[in-house]
């Protein structure tokens, strides 16, 4: 049960990151800022931990695992939170949590690219992978162009939507896809993340000083691109008592420090589809968080995308789970021992029927 309560963790703790997000970029946050700001707060909750527990099993840093990890740091904590985070800024919470249900799709279609999947295209297990990658792209289209009529889930979100939609701007068609583009690009740049970073485990297996250098590493980087976007408007650094605060704070220690601890603990054991497969719950977590605490509309369009997206994402989990269900050669090499030796058992036991078959024989009469 171990992994599974983990990655659930894992999940409402992305939900409660995207609604205190949004909320600081309501507010004006920078999104280059709050991700500088989230791997900073990461690097300084996670490395005393990483330099005393690691000590043992931390191995010898080589050029080729110091440049992995530069790329881990660039791809995550660099591309992905800022185009997350400016995509959401054209969204909303929900369309964000939504739009990243493709995850796994796009994970599937890079493992096999790459070939790390292997697909053949008449077996149904393969056929569900590939009908289930289309259906979440499907989704997230029709959840990007498609808007239907309001679904008020408490009646007394109406008002407060009013009010909500004055203060920021509805969200029109050209903002969604804007946003759409923009939360799919750090999607892929995600998944890039999760498959270096499995590989790289594989070579540097100590999760916390992994997970510390990739945040120390993406502050520098982050920074320098902060530096760049912001230029002449140094305001933007300045933090007080307020949401940005919390919003900086929470998704450092929960979204980036435990985060990547946690994928990575349950990536070599379950693999990156396992930590992916939960993100739905994330999805459900924040409508009804941004509904409450946000006051955020939902439309018929984007719960229709949403369902689809779910419904794909589960299709290519059932092509991918069977991948587990098939023997490996490592098991079938100890059990053809174990017959061999239980071969010479059964023959003994053979030898001693017939010989004491005689000797009732001779008894009877």
């Amino acid at each position: 049960m171990k992994p599974f309560i983990a990655v659930t963790f894992l999940q409402v703790g992305l939900a409660g990151m995207d609604i205190l997000a949004k909320a600081a970029l309501n507010r004006g946050m920078s999104n280059y800022v709050l991700a500088v700001y989230r791997n900073a707060v990461a690097t300084l909750v996670i490395a005393p931990f990483a330099v005393f527990l690691d000590k043992k099993v931390r191995p010898k840093m080589t050029r080729s695992i110091f440049i992995k990890i530069m790329v881990l740091s660039l791809l995550e904590p660099v591309i992905d939170q800022n185009f997350y985070f400016l995509g959401m800024k054209y969204t909303t919470a929900t369309f964000a949590a939504a739009i990243t249900n493709i995850l796994p799709a796009i994970t599937f279609v890079m493992a096999w690219i790459v070939r790390l999947e292997k697909v053949k295209i008449t077996s149904p297990h393969s056929q569900a992978k590939i009908a289930g990658t289309i259906a979440t792209v499907a989704g997230a289209m029709v959840m990007t162009l498609m808007k239907g009529p309001p679904v008020n889930l408490f009646s007394t979100t109406k008002n407060a939507y009013h009010v909500h939609k004055q203060a920021i701007g509805g969200v029109n068609v050209h903002n969604s896809i804007k946003g759409a583009i923009m939360i799919t690009i750090g999607c892929f740049s995600w998944s890039c993340f999760m498959i270096l970073q499995a590989i790289t485990l594989k070579t540097y297996p100590a999760e916390l000083s992994l997970t510390a250098w990739i945040c120390l590493l993406g502050t520098i980087e982050g920074t320098i691109a902060a530096l760049i976007m912001e230029r002449g408007n140094p305001s933007v650094w300045a933090l007080n008592w307020d949401t940005k605060l919390v919003a900086a704070v929470y998704s450092g220690v929960i979204c980036s420090g435990l985060a990547y601890y946690i994928q990575g603990v349950i990536m070599q054991d379950r693999g990156p589809v396992f930590v992916t497969a939960f993100s739905p719950l994330c999805m459900v977590a924040v409508a009804v968080m941004s509904v409450i605490i946000l006051a955020e509309q939902m439309f018929l369009g984007r719960v229709i995308g949403a369902i689809i997206i779910v419904a794909g994402l589960y299709i290519v989990v059932w092509g991918k789970s069977k991948d587990y269900n098939s023997p490996s050669p490592t098991v079938d090499d100890k059990i053809i021992p174990t017959k061999q030796t239980t071969e010479p058992g059964n023959h003994e036991k053979e030898n001693c029927d017939q010989v004491a078959q005689p000797i009732h024989q001779i008894e009877i009469p």
